[in-house]
């Protein structure tokens, strides 16, 4: 079942809510929908949300498709691959996240070049 679509430059994909940050995926979950232009970093995006949650279940190292949020900067992030923190070819956070959610298929993300709009909403907006 699909919970979240997220576009990213014109770009629709699905997103599936994960059960490790239940007090962040609460937050977000009421501040949906939220957008932003986002500033790519590796192959990660991120964009400022309306939320503010302290650290919850966080880690760095974060599996492909990971939406998460930071809660040193208030963003979110959407992770495809290896960032400039990752060892290896594992997407990594320049410090821990709180992964909420996890995008079903990134393909489509892998031609991103530079920043982009990004856009989450649930499936019944």
């Amino acid at each position: 079942m699909t919970d979240l679509h997220v576009t990213v430059d014109g770009r629709e994909l699905e997103a599936v809510w994960t059960d490790g940050a239940p007090e962040t995926k609460a937050a977000l979950a009421d501040a949906l929908p939220v957008a932003g232009e986002a500033t790519r970093w590796g192959d990660e995006l991120y964009f400022d949300v309306p939320i503010d949650v302290p650290a919850e279940n966080a880690r760095a190292a974060v599996p492909e498709g990971a939406i998460a949020y930071w809660p040193t900067g208030n963003v979110l992030c959407l992770f495809w691959g290896p960032t400039p923190a990752s060892e290896d070819d594992e997407p990594r956070a320049t410090s821990p996240v709180n992964v909420v959610a996890r995008v079903t298929d990134t393909e489509p993300l892998t031609e991103i070049e530079g920043g982009a709009r990004v856009r989450l909403e649930r499936t019944d907006d």
